[in-house]
Parts: C-alpha cells; structure tokens; sequence
C-alpha cells in the first residue's frame, strides 16, 4: 500500500513517514504543491495525506486538479487550519477526511487505513497462497508451524506478489511501487530482495515460488505437485 505525503513542515513529514511504515504501508514525501500534483499524475497511490498551507499551491488547489482530471484516490486533509470553515472548505473540494494538528499517531493510522479500505485495494492482514501464510499483524510468512520474519520492505514486496497472483510485474514497477517514486536505491535492490524472498521460501518448503520472466519481470506462482 503506497500513500503520497505532501507536507511543508519536514518534520512532522518524516514523523508520518515512520509512523506509516511501521503499519505497513510504504510512503513518499513531498514538501510543496507543485511536486504534490507532479507525483499525483505519476503515481497510482491507494491513499493521500495532503497538508492545506503549502508553499507554491495549496492542498485545496492540489485537491481540485485531482477530482477535475478524475483521480479519485481517497485523500487525508491534514493541517493546523482545523476551524470549521476551513474543515467545510476542505470537505466541499472533496477530501474524504479531515484530520487536524496536534494529532494522535493511532488515530491517523485508523483513518489512513479506513481510506485505504475504501478504495478497494486494502488488503486483510492475513493472507494466503497455496500453503503459505502471510501475516502483515507480525511480519512473518509460515508454512504450518515453521515460520520466517520480513522486513518491512520484504513484506511489502510480498504482499503485492500475494494479492496478485500470476501477475508478471516488470522490475522497474516493484522498484516504484516498493521503494517510492524518488528513492535513490539502485535497481539492484530489487533483485537483492527478490533473492531473500527466494530463501525464505524454500526455507519454508512452501509450494509457491517468485518466477522470473525473461523480459518481462517476476511473478508469484503456486506449484503443482
């Protein structure tokens, strides 16, 4: 699950970023309103938490470009301007919530995960393929009784092959959808945790495997016996 955060005060952004990560979900930081629409366009991400008083265009104006060119990825206002007027205002441009400052962590993560779920691609924390189980509560992927612990990209990158499978993604989208739009990780990152999840499987003895198609890009596949 990838949320766009687009923030101008650098550290309550990086103070989100870690907040959501540590709940599973993967995160990319914008500071002004022009990089916010930019990365808008560009991504295809499941949640947005947009500050309203940011430099160069507001979240306001960010909002009404999105729902004018139909992007309708469910959006988090959250600001400082927590008067009614400014909740109404943001709420008729058509955010989905409106959460205002000083918040609570636990409280921002129900309702991102609240709009994730509304926008169809949530995905229950217990998931399973073949006799892999994959448990986003702990972290961990079993098999019966032995089990195996994942990093938080490893369990990202997991759960995209879980909830789609068969599905061929090419290198390059794992390295979007996982790492972020702006990473400065090399591509061999990829590869490199493609290897891991390799070895834990096997470790594991699990009848799933992460293919490679030549030219294309990996996919998870069940195997038949």
């Amino acid at each position: 699950m990838r949320v766009l955060i687009a923030e101008d005060e650098m550290s309550t952004a990086k103070a989100i970023k870690l907040l959501l990560e540590k709940a599973n979900f993967s995160a990319d930081i914008v500071y002004n309103g022009n990089d916010a629409r930019e990365y808008i366009q560009a991504v295809d991400y499941d949640v947005i938490v947009l500050d309203i008083m940011m430099p160069y265009r507001s979240g306001i104006d960010v909002l009404s470009l999105m729902r004018n060119k139909h992007i309708v990825t469910p959006v988090l206002i959250l600001t400082a301007k927590s008067e009614i007027e400014d909740r109404v205002a943001g709420l008729e441009s058509c955010a989905d919530d409106y959460l205002p400052k000083p918040f609570a962590a636990k409280e921002l993560i129900a309702r991102v995960k609240a709009l994730a779920r509304r926008s169809g691609h949530y995905a229950d924390s217990i998931q399973s393929i073949g006799n892999l189980v994959l448990d986003g509560n702990r972290y961990e992927m079993r098999v019966g009784e032995i089990k195996v612990s994942l990093t938080n990209k490893e369990f990202q990158l997991m759960e995209l092959f879980v909830r789609h499978p068969g599905y061929v993604f090419p290198t390059e989208h794992l390295m979007e959808k996982i790492w972020g739009y702006d990473t400065e990780s090399n591509i061999d990152v990829v590869w490199t945790h493609i290897g891991y999840m390799r070895k834990k499987l096997r470790s594991l003895n699990a009848n799933v495997e992460i293919k490679t198609v030549r030219g294309a890009g990996y996919a998870l596949e069940e195997i038949k016996c």
